[in-house]
C-alpha cells in the first residue's frame, strides 16, 4: 500500500533528493539560519524544484498551498527532541507528535520521518525513540503511509552532542530501523566514507538517503555525495547545505544533475557556477 506514495517521492529513477527545512520544530535558535523567513524560502526551494520538502505540520501547508501537480513531495516530520542544542539539558527526551499520520493525510505527504536516537548513557532516550517507531509503524501501516526512520548514533560534543560516524555503531543501528519496519532510511555519513556500502548493506534492500548534517563546502558536499551514491544511496536529506547557501536554487540543481543526470561532481560544480553566475 506504500508504493503509490513511494513512487511521488521517489523520482523515476530511484533517486531523491529531499531538502529538509523542518529545524524549527527542534527549538535552536542556531537551527534558523537561513529559514528566518520560512514561507520565502520554502517558495524558493520549490522553484528550485527538488524531488521533496522536509517540514514539520505545523509550517507543511507552505509547501501544499502550491497550486498545480508539479511541486516537490512532502516528507512529514512526526517528532522532537531536545539533544542539538550547545549545551545538555537535564532532561533529554523525543516526542512523538499525536496524530501524525492521520495529520500525514490531511497534508497530502508521501512520508513520514522520525528519529531513532542512540547517545551514550542515555538509555531513556533510545527507548522513547524505539517506543516512537513502533508506534508510528503501527498506526503507518493502518494507512499505507511510507515511514522513513532516521538511526542517529550521537557522541558528546563540544557542550551538546554531535555526529557520530563510527561504521560499526551505524550499522546495527540502521538494521534495528529496518527491523522496526522502516520503509526509507535516512542515515549519516560513515566517518570513512568507502564503509558506506555497509550501511547501504545493513537496509536490507530499503532505500537509503543520507543525512547532510552540519555545513561543508561546495566541492566536499558534492564529492561525497556522488560517492555515497555510487555505493548504492538513493538519495540525499539535505538541509544547512541548501537553505544556508548564498545560492539554493543553484545548489539544487547541481544535486539534481549529479543524482539524476550522471553529472560527476566536477560536472555538478560547473552546474553550480554557472547557475551562480546567471542569478
Amino acid at each position: 500500500m506504500t508504493e503509490a506514495r513511494l513512487n511521488r517521492l521517489f523520482a523515476p529513477d530511484g533517486r531523491c533528493l529531499d531538502v529538509a527545512v523542518d529545524h524549527g520544530i527542534f527549538g535552536e535558535p542556531n537551527f534558523l539560519a537561513g529559514i528566518e523567513n520560512l514561507p520565502q524560502a520554502v517558495q524558493t526551494l520549490v522553484e528550485a524544484g527538488p524531488d521533496a520538502l522536509q517540514l514539520a505540520s505545523g509550517q507543511a501547508h507552505l509547501l501544499q498551498r502550491t497550486p498545480g501537480k508539479h511541486k516537490p513531495a512532502l516528507v512529514l516530520r512526526a517528532d522532537t527532541t531536545n539533544v542539538y542544542g550547545q549545551s545538555l539539558p537535564p532532561l533529554r527526551f523525543a516526542e512523538l507528535m499525536e496524530g501524525a499520520v492521520e495529520a500525514a493525510l490531511r497534508l497530502d505527504a508521501a512520508c513520514v520521518v522520525v528519529n531513532l536516537l542512540w547517545l551514550p548513557g542515555e538509555a531513556g532516550l533510545y527507548r522513547d525513540s524505539l517506543r516512537n517507531v513502533q508506534r508510528l509503524k503501527v498506526e503507518a501501516e493502518r494507512y499505507g503511509m511510507p515511514l522513513m526512520v532516521e538511526p542517529l548514533v550521537m557522541q558528546p560534543g563540544r557542550g551538546g552532542y554531535e555526529v557520530d560516524g563510527d561504521v560499526n555503531k551505524i550499522v546495527p543501528l540502521v538494521r534495528q530501523a529496518v527491523e522496526l519496519g522502516a520503509d526509507v532510511i535516512k542515515a549519516d555519513f560513515t566517518q570513512e566514507l568507502e564503509e558506506y556500502h555497509r550501511v547501504v548493506e545493513a537496509a536490507s534492500g530499503k532505500p537509503v538517503l543520507v543525512r547532510g548534517g552540519g555545513r561543508v563546502d561546495d566541492r566536499t558536499l558534492l564529492e561525497r555525495t556522488y560517492r555515497v551514491v555510487l555505493q548504492g544511496a538513493r538519495g540525499v536529506v539535505y538541509g544547512r547545505n541548501i537553505v544556508q547557501h548564498s545560492n539554493p536554487k543553484g545548489m539544487v540543481e547541481a544535486l539534481m544533475a549529479l543524482l539524476h543526470q550522471g553529472a560527476t561532481p566536477e560536472s555538478a560544480l560547473k552546474v553550480l557556477r554557472a547557475y551562480s553566475a546567471a542569478s
